[in-house]
């Protein structure tokens, strides 16, 4: 059964502070259709329409959100990401939510909560017994499943995150037993960047070769591979390209030197730092081009440091939760990047995310330089993301792009998760949003227009991506 709060946390205004605020929120932003354009889901487990028997399994199996705020409070990590019983390891992240009043995870916990099993009694270490047994009914039901969430959250469209060698064959299933939400693949290729870690390298590249059915010798090899792959993967619809990246980018030398650096670390022996960075900058160069020919959109995710803590690295792995902003020059690197594929008609359209906020500015003022007709908004200043996918950073985001781009031709939100419950933060980022226009309405700073500005609500919440990615969807709204 549901349990619900007398006077619940998560009600209809929530962080709706004022009438124009409501009236944006209920009367545009909720009903429009939710495009999550770039997420970790498992194309796996959408194929199968996996299910799970409890929150442990479906909320914390793999949020390194929650387990960075777990350790910040002191649990050890048997709980986290260890042996112990779904049960505790459940019960030691209610412990911590007392603790986490204004993080998001407090909000979003609750918001998924509410949205997905009627609960609107806060979790709190005395209620988890009740909240464990409450989910744990509900999810044998039908709608709680990987399927069944996404459909429940009116998501119309679902890009996942998909290396070049991957097979497809479960965005394949998909194709061929649709259930109403599309899912189309996202082309990251970062392992061809990797250069820096020869032995992982290699390996992949072995796996890219095998892939597509060529040798991969010299760097021309490598090119020809990838846009073999590239090839494949437009053929199963997809639309966008993803790319991590870690540090500034030289620029790089000539050809030459390129195929020199490949071909000695290829037989095994290791690039200088400078040379790793020339590399990637030359792949991604590459990359762009290709994605450019396609029609395709590219999203850069510039900005983190990884796997800080080699103590949890050496026993947990990548994605442990371990990552953090990082603080070196990105402006000059990313301008000779766009440049150079700009002096050649080749630069694609460009979503560029920011994981440290204090170059949200820079970011908005560098992608300026390279907008371009006839496409509206063609360089994209990325939704909040990580560390800054919350009110503050979602709020700061939206002032720098207001500032200094046009907010009106934003695409909006996106998940950024692994998590099948996660919908709920375009409700977030919706009513945050709607909160500040909102708010300048009353304040004077917008005019007081709700079915003008309500229009540039729903073009942000879902309008704006449909036409920017090219997908084929209703403009709905």
């Amino acid at each position: 059964m549901p349990i619900r709060a007398a006077k619940p946390f998560i009600h209809d205004d929530f962080l709706l502070q004022s009438k124009p605020a409501q009236e944006l929120y209920h009367g545009y932003a909720a009903k429009m259709p939710v495009i999550d354009f770039h997420c970790h889901l498992s194309p796996r487990e959408v194929a199968k329409d996996q299910r799970w028997q409890n929150l442990a399994q479906v909320w914390l199996g793999s949020d390194h959100y929650k387990w960075r705020v777990m350790r910040a409070n002191g649990i050890d990590e048997r709980f986290i990401t260890g042996d112990a019983p779904g049960r505790e390891k459940f019960q030691k992240f209610a412990d911590a939510m007392p603790f986490l009043l204004r993080n998001p995870i407090y909000d979003w916990s609750h918001l998924e909560l509410a949205r997905y099993f009627g609960i609107t009694e806060l979790l709190t270490p005395a209620t988890a017994e009740a909240i464990w047994g409450a989910v744990k009914a509900q999810l044998a039901a039908p709608g709680c499943s990987a399927r069944g969430f996404m459909t429940r959250s009116n998501v119309r469209l679902v890009c996942t995150t998909d290396d070049p060698v991957d097979s497809l064959e479960h965005h394949a299933v998909v194709r061929t037993h649709p259930f109403g939400v599309q899912m189309l693949p996202t082309w990251r290729p970062d392992k061809a960047l990797a250069i820096d870690r020869p032995v992982f390298w290699n390996g992949w590249l072995d796996q890219l070769a095998a892939a597509a059915g060529c040798e991969v010798r010299t760097f021309d090899d490598l090119l020809a591979a990838l846009q073999k792959r590239h090839d494949f993967f437009a053929s199963m619809g997809c639309r966008t390209s993803d790319y991590g990246i870690e540090s500034a980018l030289l620029s790089p030398p000539t050809d030459a030197p390129i195929r020199q650096i490949f071909a000695r670390v290829r037989a095994g022996g290791q690039a200088t730092a400078e040379e790793v960075q020339q590399f990637r900058f030359a792949v991604l160069f590459e990359c762009g081009r290709m994605d450019a020919a396609s029609g395709w959109v590219w999203q850069l995710h510039h900005g983190p440091q990884r796997n800080n803590n080699t103590r949890l690295f050496a026993s947990f792995g990548p994605d442990a939760g371990c990552d953090s902003m990082g603080d070196w020059p990105m402006v000059r690197s990313m301008t000779n990047l766009f440049d150079r594929l700009d002096q050649l008609d080749a630069l694609p359209r460009t979503v560029l995310y920011t994981l440290n906020p204090s170059w949200n500015e820079a970011v908005c003022a560098l992608l300026g330089n390279f907008q371009r007709g006839p496409v509206a908004g063609k360089m994209q200043f990325g939704a909040g993301w990580w560390f800054n996918d919350q009110k503050d950073g979602m709020q700061r985001q939206m002032e720098a792009l207001s500032q200094i781009g046009l907010l009106s031709r934003f695409i909006g939100m996106l998940t950024d998760s692994r998590s099948f419950l996660s919908y709920p933060r375009h409700e977030y980022f919706r009513r945050i949003l709607c909160n500040r226009l909102g708010g300048d309405i009353v304040t004077g700073q917008i005019p007081n227009d709700i079915t003008w500005i309500g229009g540039i609500v729903q073009d942000i919440c879902y309008r704006n991506a449909v036409r920017y990615f090219g997908f084929d969807l209703p403009a709905e709204g």
